[in-house]
């Protein structure tokens, strides 16, 4: 791309002539972020010029993203759940179909009681900050082995206004000593080693600890399942995110570890996404 004065449509087709890899509305996106516009503002008007800097940096950013970089790593931003995150290379892009689990705690507890809940490896936030918008009396509590990621948690919940949620640095449950809680929520990894997903070009640019949970994918989610009746108010609440593959598996090892109330629940594609358990 030269530095002529280009129009959105010009610079849109050299894209992607360029790099056939690159979705158009990819390409669109970018384009919209470089110029500062809604992307259906760029559509409404193709003729529209396009500044030599703004079409410099949409040329770097389709190279990028041609090469698999993630959007959300591009723009340093993802909206979840209605919010706008900022994201880094440091933490995982938060996935639509983590918004059912959102939704399942959400309604797995009453929203009028200043219940006591967790996000173990929270992240960038996205599941805490989510349910800290939508329930004002909990308490949230969310921990993260990466000081990297609670960084981006702690800006993104300043940022929303949202500082009442505890952020503690740790290892799943240890960063928590023996308190217990009303609700523990947790999207954690849980795709096995060597798995052929992983080298989607998506993955290979996010945090593979946050991803890869071991031989069979199920090692984290075990972990947590035998370590939360220890952490659970009598009654209280475990909801999961797992593999669409992995809920029967899930299952039972809630029902070995004492649990009881489990039920698992689809995602908008319709795979069983999310279980949860009564303690």
């Amino acid at each position: 791309m030269n530095d002529r004065k280009q129009t959105v449509g010009d610079v849109l087709a050299e894209a992607l002539a360029a790099y056939n890899r690159v979705a158009r509305r990819d390409a669109e996106i970018l384009l919209a972020a470089c110029l500062g516009r809604p992307r259906a503002q760029i559509l409404a008007r193709p003729e529209a010029p396009v500044p030599p800097e703004a079409a410099r940096r949409f040329a770097a950013l389709v190279e990028r993203r041609a090469r698999g970089e993630p959007i959300a790593y591009l723009l340093g931003e993802k909206e979840f759940w209605s919010l706008p995150l900022r994201i880094t290379r440091e933490v995982l892009v938060p996935r639509p179909e983590t918004e059912t689990l959102v939704e399942t705690a959400l309604a797995s507890c009453p929203a009028e009681e200043p219940l006591e809940v967790l996000d173990l490896g929270t992240g960038s936030g996205a599941i805490a900050l989510a349910l800290a918008s939508e329930r004002p009396r909990w308490h949230l509590t969310a921990t993260d082995a990466s000081e990297a990621a609670l960084a981006v948690a702690r800006e993104n919940a300043h940022r929303l206004g949202l500082d009442r949620i505890e952020f503690l640095a740790g290892h799943w449950f240890q960063a928590i000593g023996e308190r217990r809680f009303d609700l523990i929520v947790s999207n954690p990894p849980y795709i096995a080693e060597g798995d052929p997903a992983l080298t989607a070009p998506d993955l290979t640019f996010e945090p593979q600890s946050a991803l890869v949970a071991g031989p069979t994918g199920l090692e984290a989610l075990a972990n947590l399942v035998s370590a939360a009746p220890r952490h659970l108010k009598k009654g209280g609440r475990l909801v999961l995110e797992h593999g669409r593959d992995q809920a029967a598996a899930v299952r039972k090892l809630l029902e070995r570890a004492g649990f009881s109330t489990i039920r698992s629940f689809p995602d908008l594609a319709g795979h069983e996404r999310v279980t949860s358990a009564r303690s």
